[in-house]
């Protein structure tokens, strides 16, 4: 199969192989095999079959001050961990990195299990062997009795498991995302670990910017209580199920949610926007811990 240039672009890149502690300009030339880091004095090849893991925009420590927008690779060079770090503008960055997984992920075939759970209620769903595709904002899951796709601003929580299939233990992702203002959850059991960590990084892309909002949002016992009664409704209720006591502070307590961009107003009441439904996620997380 021929092999073609899927992105090419000039940014700030570091590697191993450049003779500086900090980042210089080079070229990023990508295929559907390898990602090439081109500089006036360096060339490093990383075969995209040796990347185990993918991340976009943590940085190491000594290089955080260098780097904004970026993405780094880890990946094996004859028994060796190695990281790449690439950086450009965000046209190119955003292209980049969709066209990166993309061929990270592809020819790569997972089991499915969707839908897993509707709310907090468990389905008969059977297990199906499905196909990974890839389009901006989303992830596929194709070639099964089922198809289905994801929409990664949906995704609300996710976490790595081991599940056995046919007497073998295999690695797994478990996410939740929302679908029709409901929570639905789906498992996608893969061969490997180095699929699991591509997998994972794709799925949760958009999924740690808006966490990274949250951290700065501490909510008090009322507002947790509010939207736990929402959440325990279904994902939309209206006021006199979620009072707490007096209807005017439950009516004021709404506004602030309102505010804070996790509650918005449904068809029949109050409902939890994806930030809201993640607040509570987190929490619920908590105190089953």
């Amino acid at each position: 199969m021929e092999e073609s240039v899927v992105a090419d672009f000039v940014g700030r890149v570091h590697t191993a192989d450049i003779g500086s502690d900090k980042p210089v300009t080079g070229r990023v030339l990508l295929s559907q095999r390898r990602l090439v880091l081109a500089t006036d004095d360096d060339k490093t090849t990383v075969p995209l079959s040796a990347v185990f893991d993918v991340s976009v925009g943590t940085v190491p420590g000594d290089l955080r001050s260098f780097f904004s927008d970026s993405v780094t690779l880890a990946y094996e060079r004859r028994g060796d961990r190695r990281t790449a770090l690439v950086e450009g503008e965000s046209e190119d960055m955003e292209r980049f990195i969709r066209l990166l997984f993309k061929a990270l992920l592809r020819g790569v075939t997972v089991t499915v299990r969707h839908p897993a759970k509707v709310g907090g209620r468990v389905t008969d769903a059977s297990d199906h062997t499905a196909s990974v595709t890839l389009s901006p904002g989303a992830i596929g899951f194709v070639d099964c009795p089922d198809p289905f796709e994801v929409d990664l601003s949906a995704v609300i929580d996710y976490e790595r498991t081991d599940r056995t299939l046919a007497g073998t233990q295999r690695p797994a992702l478990v996410f939740r995302h929302v679908v029709d203002s409901r929570t639905v959850t789906s498992i996608a059991t893969v061969p490997n670990e180095r699929t699991l960590n591509v997998l994972g990084r794709y799925i949760k892309l958009e999924y740690e910017e808006v966490m990274e909002e949250l951290e700065s949002f501490d909510p008090t016992e009322e507002q947790l209580e509010i939207l736990v009664s929402i959440y325990s409704a279904g994902g939309e209720a209206n006021i006199a199920d979620v009072v707490t006591g007096d209807v005017a502070q439950t009516s004021m307590v709404l506004d602030q949610l309102r505010e804070e961009e996790l509650v918005v107003d449904g068809e029949s009441g109050a409902a939890l926007t994806r930030k809201g439904q993640m607040i509570v996620t987190t929490y619920l997380e908590s105190v089953n811990a």
